[in-house]
């Protein structure tokens, strides 16, 4: 988590930089293909990562068959999206993205001969390891755009990262994760591991085409600058969700899949995980969705205003995704894929229908019909499925989001209040004023509920054993 800390710094610094070297178009250009790209990635990788870390006893065969399957694949899709580009180019009428296409094609080779070195890793729980290469990965992805932006390359800076960022991975995988495959050759079980990713790519790419559908559409109909006012606000609120998101999975699959015969320590765990989630999202997201005007003007600046309703809707959104997604959790550590692709069909279909209703209305259309339809139906109907079956239940869920989610209520309602008799222009004295008492509303909240409050003097516990073990380093 503190590794993700430093790559969320990181990627909002750039997130801002870059919104002031290039205009809108140039991130609904890259945004074109990225929409694709997304579909295409899960082919690449099949789920075979998740069943290299969830199988219990894994060979050298195995993985290297699993290896080539990767590797192969990855091949074939960028030839695939390079054989492609000019069909994409003429989709959405702008000819600059065949080029593009044909470029980003190379992620994909790099990406094919990644997944399993990455898969090993976080089998083997080497979470430093794997924080200090996404880390590396990424600074040098940004400093790459940045610099070519400097340079006024436009939208080749985005298309660059997209490329260094892989290629770094790639080198600094094979590196620090020692294993290496075996001659491509048939190995035992190795249908199982097949079908178990053939379940997880399903409920992947069901969740994939909902989650670009909506730029598809958006770019078709309203063009490369609509877009990009779009995809650079939806990467700004939904950026810290996946930056979370990723260690919580690295973590909590082999964890709790080792649990998984422990019904106790299992719930507890997931209870755990959950809650902790959302005291890191509800509240802050509660308060984002109404300073959403400071927040784009302090980040893009006063030429990008347009982004304001978005920003405010897609906080709203982030407010329940990171808890929603934790749900795949439940289905994967406990081996039930087929339920998680039925599960997640449904769940894509409630955005598709979202995103169409929305769709007349342009962008801010699409992110309320997305809020509104994630809040109502999504997440109620996504915790009732995934706990269907399994040591948790429906009202351990709902249990564990209750502090988080009444905290982040109480912080909507007290900045609504500050601000209604605050200056509402972007002031030091009015950002301090509503930061000061939506702290100390979440603070005051969070300690009325026992479990926090248990939660607070653990942490206090923990991080007391840690000093008194750095000083015993430390000491003569």
């Amino acid at each position: 988590m503190g590794a993700q800390a430093v790559r969320v710094v990181g990627q909002l610094a750039t997130l801002v930089v870059l919104a002031r070297l290039l205009p809108p178009s140039a991130f609904g250009l890259l945004a074109m293909v990225a929409a694709v790209g997304l579909v295409l990635d899960l082919l690449k990788e099949l789920g075979l990562s998740s069943a290299t870390i969830q199988k219990a006893n894994l060979t050298q065969a195995q993985v290297s068959a699993l290896f080539w399957i990767n590797a192969a694949a990855g091949s074939l899709l960028a030839v695939t999206l390079v054989l492609a580009a000019p069909l994409l180019a003429a989709f959405y009428g702008q000819p600059e993205l065949a080029p593009v296409a044909r470029w980003l094609a190379l992620g994909f080779v790099m990406s094919g001969l990644t997944v399993q070195h990455w898969a090993l890793l976080r089998r083997q729980m080497r979470f430093a390891a794997i924080a200090g290469l996404e880390t590396t990965a990424d600074y040098a992805g940004y400093a790459t755009a940045i610099g070519l932006a400097l340079a006024g390359e436009g939208y080749w800076a985005l298309v660059a990262q997209r490329l260094v960022t892989p290629g770094v991975l790639m080198i600094g995988s094979w590196i620090v994760c020692r294993w290496r495959p075996a001659r491509p050759a048939a190995a035992p079980e190795l249908g199982d591991l097949l079908r178990y990713g053939a379940s997880v790519t399903g409920s992947g790419l069901a969740t994939a085409v909902a989650r670009s559908f909506d730029q598809v559409m958006i770019g078709w109909l309203w063009g490369p600058a609509a877009l990009g006012l779009y995809e650079r606000t939806t990467r700004l609120l939904l950026l810290p969700i996946n930056t979370i998101n990723a260690p919580v999975y690295s973590a909590g699959m082999p964890a709790l899949s080792r649990l998984v015969d422990q019904p106790e320590r299992y719930r507890a765990m997931f209870r755990q995980i959950v809650q902790k989630l959302g005291l890191l999202t509800m509240p802050v997201f509660a308060v984002a969705a109404l300073t959403s005007d400071w927040m784009v003007e302090i980040l893009f600046g006063p030429s990008w205003t347009a982004a304001v309703p978005l920003a405010a809707l897609f906080s709203v959104s982030a407010i329940f995704l990171p808890v929603l997604m934790s749900m795949g959790l439940l289905y994967m550590t406990q081996g039930r894929t087929a339920e998680l692709l039925r599960a997640t069909l449904i769940d894509a279909g409630l955005c598709l229908l979202a995103i169409v209703a929305g769709l007349p209305w342009g962008g801010v259309g699409v992110a309320a019909a997305l809020a509104i339809a994630g809040l109502a139906l999504r997440t109620p109907l996504s915790f009732w499925l995934a706990t269907r079956h399994g040591p948790v239940r429906n009202i351990h869920v709902w249990r564990a989001i209750a502090p988080p989610a009444s905290a982040a209520l109480a912080a909507a309602v007290t900045v609504a209040f500050v601000r209604a008799v605050v200056p509402r222009n972007l002031s030091v004295e009015s950002v301090t004023a509503v930061g000061a008492a939506a702290s100390a509303v979440i603070v005051l909240v969070l300690l009325l509920w026992p479990e926090t409050r248990r939660e607070i003097r653990s942490a206090a516990h923990h991080a007391a054993i840690l000093i008194r073990r750095r000083r015993a380093v430390l000491e003569p």
